[in-house]
């Protein structure tokens, strides 16, 4: 196995993109050496207080190594005592590599001449690869006869991209299979190495990580419905045409691993592809994912700077996949997201009570099974686009929040036990507070057979008479405000069938513990 020393500071620019997050760069960069079988046998490393840039003699610093196989802080103080401090640490480092210790040099911000001028002297001597960042350190070192084999300035870098790029040139150099570990971290990561990038698409998590940008959409369209906040409703429209947006700059980070390279991507081909709308969004994100990946692995590989392979992979891998977007992926996604609206419009057209029926009493078994955020959630994103409601949106609020709310309330007055009450509180408010946390049901549905059949119950008959009011609403907002965000109308109707899912679920569930609470006293 070949042993790596890493040596360097937190340096000037740096700092910013990286280099001040000690445990993050190291964390990563034991991360790549694992995958390609290669060890950390010392580090040399000063952290500053602030950008090197403007630290001055006296500002606090700290001097890291490394101990039994951990990251160890040496020694804090002011810049220049660990300047002096870590002088020793060089002449140690240096014995290593002379000693057939070390078998490459991986380096940030480094200080050839001086702080770390022994550890280079000793390498150059030795013949050993070297793979750093930092303009000026690494002409340094390339002018004293390093044999660097990556190379790059700081700008534009992360402490992943440099750490597979370290590590890429060092596996080619010693002719090590190495593949890159990208977006995971720690232990799992190292477990699934040959995990396809395929396998990194999940629907359910790109939509579950987008859902902030929807609630603020949600918050914005309620608060426009305020006499006085009436200008909000522009606000509305643009957040809607932002929400693909959203969901492909979340796509493509989840896809490609590349953190802010991903999330660069993901907003440069969403701009593009913006027209595609929700479901656009979600394929552009994918593609501009697999892009980024492909593009940033094919510059590690053949010794292309950082700096230059994130701009590689951000800026050309998004902008591919946003004109592949625009010209080929958008019009299909928009003429599909328009069918599907047209399906569900048809499907209610024939029989609007059956639809919200079966609508209400499937939405459960769709939430615990996982299957909400990756298939509801983007057809209630899907009508809102179009309508600035949902009949979708209208069954969450009914069969999901308001049943919840029931089930909850009732353990809060009529309780099996006093714990549950506790247990039960803060469940209830957060679903009529903020129109979310039906999850807060799952513990008496999960304990109960009738109380999970009646949650059903509650949800089919208010889906019933969402159909039948012809009700469209919206998710994620406080239940209290629901009714007013209905379709025009319908505000009545709306607030009618969240009662009564209220209600019912109430009665069931407070039936259910009584009967269980006089079974187990009559024990």
């Amino acid at each position: 196995m070949k042993k790596i020393a890493f040596i360097g500071s937190s340096g000037g620019n740096l700092f910013k993109q990286g280099g001040s997050d000690i445990q993050g760069m190291m964390k990563e960069i034991l991360l790549q050496a694992r995958a390609a079988e290669m060890e950390l046998a010392a580090v040399q490393y000063i952290l500053a207080s602030a950008s090197l840039d403007t630290a001055s003699p006296d500002s606090p610093a700290k001097l890291y190594t490394w101990r039994d196989g951990n990251l160890y802080l040496e020694k804090e103080g002011t810049l220049s005592r660990i300047n002096e401090a870590a002088l020793a640490v060089d002449a140690q480092i240096a014995e290593q590599i002379r000693a057939g210790q070390i078998d490459g040099v991986m380096f940030v911000s480094a200080e050839p001449e001086k702080i770390n001028h022994l550890a280079f002297e000793a390498a150059i001597e030795e013949g050993l690869p070297l793979a750093g960042t930092g303009g000026s350190s690494v002409a340094k070192v390339q002018n004293m006869g390093g044999k660097v084999l990556s190379a790059s300035g700081t700008t534009g870098t992360t402490n992943r991209t440099r750490a597979v790029a370290f590590t890429t040139a060092f596996a080619k150099e010693w002719g090590v299979r190495y593949r890159p570990v990208i977006g995971k971290t720690g232990a799992q990561a190292a477990e699934n190495l040959q995990a396809n990038i395929w396998k990194r698409i999940n629907f359910r998590g790109i939509m579950m990580t987008s859902l902030p940008a929807f609630i603020a959409m949600a918050i914005c369209l309620a608060i426009s419905r305020i006499p006085v906040f009436t200008d909000l409703s522009s606000v509305f429209d643009t957040l809607v045409a932002a929400i693909p947006v959203v969901i492909c700059a979340i796509a493509a980070k989840q896809v490609s691993g590349l953190d802010e390279v991903g999330v660069v991507a993901g907003i440069v081909s969403g701009v593009l592809a913006v027209d595609g709308g929700i479901i656009g969004g979600l394929v552009v994100g994918i593609v501009a994912g697999v892009f980024s990946y492909y593009i940033s692995i094919f510059c590690f590989r053949h010794n292309i700077p950082g700096t230059t392979a994130n701009i590689a992979a951000g800026g050309l891998g998004g902008l591919a996949a946003g004109l592949i977007g625009m010209y080929l992926i958008s019009p299909v996604a928009l003429w599909l997201g328009n069918r599907i609206c047209d399906v569900i419009n048809a499907a209610i057209d024939i029989n609007p009570v059956l639809a919200g029926a079966l609508a209400g009493v499937l939405i459960w078994p769709a939430i615990i099974g996982g299957v909400y955020h990756a298939a509801i959630l983007p057809i209630v994103l899907l009508e809102m686009e179009e309508a600035g409601f949902s009949f979708l949106g209208a069954i969450d609020m009914t069969g999901l929040v308001m049943v919840s709310a029931g089930i909850t309330l009732a353990n809060v007055l009529f309780p099996r036990d006093k714990g549950q009450a506790a247990a039960a509180l803060p469940g209830f408010l957060v679903n009529v507070g903020f129109g979310t946390f039906v999850e807060a049901a799952y513990p008496f549905m999960f304990s109960s057979r009738i109380v999970f059949a009646g949650a059903l119950i509650s949800a089919c008959a208010s889906g019933a008479l969402v159909g039948l009011f012809n009700v469209r609403g919206t998710a994620y907002v406080p239940s209290v405000v629901a009714p007013a965000m209905a379709n025009e109308g319908h505000g009545i109707q709306f607030l009618i069938c969240m009662l009564v899912a209220a209600v019912l679920a109430f009665l069931i569930t407070a039936l259910a513990n009584m009967k269980e609470k006089k079974k187990n006293s009559a024990v």
